[in-house]
């Protein structure tokens, strides 16, 4: 089965570091496949999401399942003999699929509004971004996890925009460790976790790429 796993994505994407982590955390082996998002896109790629045309795709027995979060429902369905992702009670569960959504509708855009604007709307994405983490800081509590006592659905949801943290906060003039110390101590925890750290991308190469692409926005 192991040999018949395939990951389509782009080192970069927050939504494929998603599906590192839960295979690193299932301890699931897989053929790896870098696809060049900045040129033409593959034709396995368009073969795997005719629909959506975007990574990540995980490719199981030949058969594709597209978008991080249903992807990370796979994995755990398929793989449930070890670290599970999601809890077993419907309400918690529930829960968790809530959370993770919230992460998709809000962070996502928001985040990429702190290294794609300037002025009052930079101003504007920081304010939405506090209030954002704000939430989620509540929510997480005192727990270590946002599932509790173990790495999670919701963990595993929010993680890789952390790779951003210093970006952001580079540009937009904040300290997330000053605003929201309990997201900076959860990141901090996750990263001594091997599943985490080695499935993320490096802070420093996504501040260069993301330097990078603003100098090409005409921002810098």
């Amino acid at each position: 089965m192991a040999d018949e796993v395939t990951l389509l994505d782009f080192w970069l994407s927050p939504f494929g570091m998603r599906v590192k982590i839960a295979l690193a955390e299932k301890e699931v082996k897989y053929e790896y496949s870098e696809q060049n998002l900045m040129n033409r896109k593959s034709d396995l790629l368009l073969k795997m999401n005719p629909v959506y045309k975007k990574i990540p795709v995980l490719v199981h027995h030949g058969k594709p399942v597209c978008e991080s979060l249903i992807i990370l429902q796979y994995i755990d369905a398929v793989w449930k003999g070890k670290a599970p992702l999601l809890p077993s009670d419907p309400y918690e569960r529930a829960q968790s699929m809530f959370w993770a959504d919230f992460i998709d509708r809000k962070v996502h855009d928001i985040s990429k509004k702190l290294w794609t604007t300037k002025g009052e709307e930079l101003e504007a994405a920081k304010k939405d971004f506090f209030e954002c983490l704000e939430l989620l800081e509540r929510e997480l509590g005192e727990k270590p996890y946002f599932g509790g006592e173990a790495l999670g659905y919701v963990d595993i949801a929010l993680l890789p925009f952390s790779c951003g943290f210093y970006t952001y906060e580079t540009i937009g003039d904040f300290s997330i460790e000053a605003r929201f110390p309990k997201i900076r101590a959860w990141v901090d925890r996750c990263l001594k976790k091997e599943s985490v750290a080695k499935s993320l991308a490096e802070p420093e190469k996504v501040h260069e790429f993301i330097l990078e692409t603003r100098k090409g926005l005409g921002f810098d």
